[in-house]
């Protein structure tokens, strides 16, 4: 299987916590990463087993992301406490963040080595989103998307949730993170599901959660750089070299860009020009 680096990471497979005898299926996926939750997708009264066999999984040579409860929360620092130092951790998703100082202060008790994704819920949150991705550990945004409309009001429409992504976005590129990840498309509609990709990467989105295996082919097509981009960004690159690498007008600096960021992720994604 191929191996992407979680800094370019496409498809973000939520797994619940309860379920450890799916861990190692999801894992064996077509999903860039998994995620292990132990915050939303389990009852608080199953949150201490299910961190304890997650924990275990982990220990046992499995490897993953964990979505831990949020800093405000009492299972927060046990969370964190059970998971310090574990082998196959790959680093934890911090739920419902609205300050930076919550994910400066995970990552310290981590160890200062495990990168925090933080998931940005809220109003709040999305307000905060600059200082949050200029915290000490912050590797990457991911958006709320759901909890973000139960908090707001805001409908499901893509000009409705523009701005929420686009603050993601803007905030990452501040504090040099990668670009953010969307939150899940809910249900079978794979038509929503294609939409709602396409938008998130107009708006400079470049990764997204999904809640079932048979959203990830689909995700990692629509995030993915096309053949055809790909054919545009071989042939720009080969007439720039063979012209000296030299300016001839004000286009070629973005062209250049452009065609270096789509020639990484084509190596990295193992997709061919036309």
């Amino acid at each position: 299987m191929r191996s992407i680096s979680a800094e370019i990471s496409r498809s973000w497979l939520l797994i619940a916590g309860t379920k450890p005898e799916t861990f190692s299926a999801a894992q064996a996926s077509r999903a860039d990463q998994i995620i292990l939750d132990i915050e939303d997708a389990v009852d608080p009264k199953l949150k201490p087993k299910a961190r304890e066999d997650v924990a275990n999984w982990l220990e046992a040579g499995g490897q993953a992301w964990v979505r831990i409860n949020d800093a405000t929360s009492p299972f927060w620092r046990d969370d964190l406490d059970r998971l310090r130092g574990l082998p196959g951790l790959q680093g934890v998703m911090l739920a419902k963040v609205e300050d930076g100082s919550q994910v400066a202060e995970s990552n310290l008790i981590l160890g200062g080595n495990s990168p925090v994704i933080a998931l940005v819920e809220s109003a709040l949150g999305i307000e905060e989103a600059r200082a949050i991705a200029s915290a000490p550990g912050a590797f990457r945004l991911a958006f709320g998307s759901g909890d973000y409309r139960r908090d707001t009001g805001t409908s499901v429409d893509n000009m409705a949730m523009a701005y929420p992504r686009s603050r993601l976005v803007v905030a990452s590129r501040i504090g040099n993170l990668p670009g953010p990840i969307d939150g899940p498309t809910v249900g079978q509609n794979y038509s929503m599901l294609r939409e709602q990709s396409e938008v998130a990467v107009a708006l400079g989105m470049t990764g997204k959660l999904c809640l079932q295996t048979e959203q990830i082919a689909v995700i990692n097509e629509q995030i993915s750089p096309t053949s055809s981009d790909v054919a545009w960004a071989n042939d720009f690159l080969v007439d720039f070299e063979a012209g000296g690498r030299v300016v001839r007008d004000g286009s070629d600096l973005p062209r250049l860009g452009r065609a270096e960021k789509i020639m990484k992720l084509a190596r990295a994604f193992g997709i061919e020009p036309l």
